[in-house]
This record gives C-alpha cells, structure tokens and sequence, in this order.
C-alpha cells in the first residue's frame, strides 16, 4: 500500500516507492518532480517564485524559490540514496491565473517561474522529460515513486498523465 505525503505550498519532500507525492492547487506556482528511476526515489518541491535573491524576509525558507528549492531537494534525496547521474524531471504548473493588461514581464509569474525551473534543472544537468504548463488553469498533482507516472487533474481540462 502507497503512503500518500502531502507537499504544501513552498515546501518540498523526498520519498521512496512506494510512496506517492501530492500537492493540491498550483496556479502560478509550479510543481517540480525529480526521480531516479533506478532507485524508485521521488521529490515534489512546490515552487513559488523564481528568484531568491529577490527576498529580503530574514526568515528564509528555500521551498518557496526554484533557484534554492531543487538543491534542497536534492540534498534530501542523496540522503535516501538516490544517484544523482540518474535524476530526471517532470513540471507543472506555472499558469496565468487572472488577466492583466499589461504586458510587463513581473506581473507574469506563472511564466517566470517556469522559466526560473527550466533554468535551474539546466544548470544542474537535470533532463526535463515532461511538463504541463502555463495556460490560465489550476492543478493538482500527484507522482508515483513506484512508477515514475506524474498525473495531472485539472478542472474543466481533464486529467493527464505524463
């Protein structure tokens, strides 16, 4: 039987098969996978700004930015032995939830963060295998250590698996 564990916003979490990772309602926000399929080792982090450095709160907490989340992902996964050669990712997320007039790039956040998460797992060497992003809807998904399948429920767009 699957231990189902819950990632809530700015949070992030490890697991092994064959345990199953969810985080409920990402609009702008995007939900990163990273799996070693070798192991059955899984992480969820829910992101929800591209840019840490861009924060002055002086009680950081590296699960809300996708420069600072995937590393501490990272880190928890080497601790429930994953190879770090084997890593692959799948993202969601990232949407325009409300309309705006302007075209002006920060108010654009479901768009750079995506990019932000794109960037980073580029950086590490990290293959993007899969994603289901942008548009102008919510989601909320749930990823199977066991299987590597990331399914993706939606309201009014279905449910996808990828």
């Amino acid at each position: 039987m699957s231990t189902i564990i819950r990632v809530g916003m700015a949070e992030y979490k490890a697991a092994k098969s064959p345990a199953t990772l969810i985080t409920l309602g990402l609009g702008s926000c995007v939900g990163v996978v990273l799996y070693d399929r070798m192991n059955k080792i899984g992480g969820l982090a829910h992101i929800m700004l591209p840019d840490s450095t861009l924060s002055s709160n002086k009680n950081f907490n590296p699960g809300k930015f996708a420069d600072t989340a995937i590393d501490a992902l990272i880190e928890d996964m080497l601790k429930l032995g994953i190879n770090r050669s084997n890593l692959v990712s799948k993202i969601a997320g990232g949407a325009q939830m409300f309309k705006i007039k302007s075209e002006n790039n920060i108010m654009q956040i479901g768009k750079r963060n995506v990019e932000a998460v794109r960037a980073k797992l580029n950086q590490l060497n990290i293959k993007l295998i899969a994603e289901d992003v942008e548009g102008n809807y919510g989601r909320t998904i749930e990823f199977f250590c066991e299987t590597g399948e990331l399914t993706i429920k939606t309201i009014g767009h279905g449910v996808r698996i990828i």
